[in-house]
C-alpha cells in the first residue's frame, strides 16, 4: 500500500512540474525604443536641471545622444517627428525628457483648430512631480537656424512669465497643424523637429470639441513618447 502511494505522489509532482506557467516575452516591433546607459550626472540621485547648469550639461549630453527621430502615442493614433541637429540644445533636451518618461501620461492640453495643438502638460499633481524631480530651468530662443512654422513643425512655447528674451519652456511643444503654416510665429518660438508621418493624427486632435480656453472637453492623452532612432 505504501508504495501504491508514494507512486501516486511521483505521478502529481511530476504532472504539476510539467504544468508550469510559461513567461511570454513580449514580440519586438517596428516601435521598439532606444535605451542607453545613463549619464554620470543622470545617476546622481539628487542632480537637478537648472538655470545654472542646463547649457553646459545639454552641450555634453548632445555629443553622446544623436537620436533625432521619435513617435508620439496618442490617444488617436501615433505621430512621427524627426528632430533638427541645428537647434541641438532642444533637441537633446526632448530627448532627455523622452528617456525620463516625463512625457508619458501627459496631455494635449490646448488645441486650437486650424492653427496648433499643444502638449507635455497635465491637470494632475504627477506631472508637477516629474518636473520636480527633473528640475527648473529654460532654453535659450534658438529662432536664426531658417526655419518657419509651416504646417507639421514642432515647436517650443515660451514660459508664461515675464520672459523678454522669449526663452523657452522646456517641458512642452507644439506642432503646428494650420494649412499654410503660422509664420506670424517665426523668430518668437524654436523651431526643433516636424512630422514626418502621422499628421492626420494631429487633424483629428486639433478637431476635438474645447473648453473656452482651449482645452479639450475629453482629456486626449499622450500615452507614450518613444526614441526610434
Amino acid at each position: 500500500m505504501r508504495l501504491v502511494l508514494l507512486f501516486f505522489l511521483s505521478c502529481v509532482l511530476l504532472s504539476c512540474e510539467g504544468k508550469k506557467t510559461k513567461t511570454i516575452k513580449p514580440q519586438k516591433n517596428d516601435s521598439t525604443s532606444i535605451t542607453k546607459e545613463p549619464t554620470a550626472e543622470e545617476k546622481k540621485p539628487n542632480f537637478l536641471l537648472s538655470d545654472a547648469n542646463v547649457m553646459e550639461f545639454f552641450l555634453d549630453y548632445d555629443q553622446k545622444h544623436k537620436e533625432d527621430t521619435i513617435r508620439i502615442t496618442t490617444d488617436f493614433g501615433t505621430i512621427d517627428v524627426q528632430l533638427f541637429e541645428a537647434t541641438k540644445f532642444h533637441r537633446s533636451n526632448f530627448i532627455y525628457l523622452i528617456r525620463k518618461q516625463y512625457f508619458d501620461g501627459t496631455q494635449f492640453y490646448r488645441v486650437i483648430q486650424n492653427f496648433v495643438i499643444q502638449g507635455g502638460n497635465s491637470d494632475d499633481r504627477e506631472t508637477s512631480l516629474k518636473r520636480r524631480k527633473i528640475g527648473k530651468y529654460l532654453l535659450p530662443n534658438d529662432h536664426n537656424k531658417g526655419f518657419k512654422h509651416d504646417r507639421g513643425i514642432l515647436s517650443m512655447p515660451s514660459k508664461n512669465i515675464e520672459n523678454p528674451y522669449k526663452k523657452a519652456s522646456p517641458f512642452e511643444f507644439f506642432i503646428v497643424q494650420q494649412q499654410g503654416g503660422a509664420h506670424h510665429l517665426d523668430g518668437d518660438y524654436t523651431i526643433f523637429g516636424k512630422v514626418i508621418r502621422g499628421m492626420e493624427v494631429v487633424d483629428k486632435i486639433a478637431a476635438v470639441p474645447t473648453d473656452a480656453s482651449d482645452w479639450p472637453l475629453q482629456n486626449v492623452f499622450i500615452q507614450k513618447i518613444e526614441i526610434l532612432n
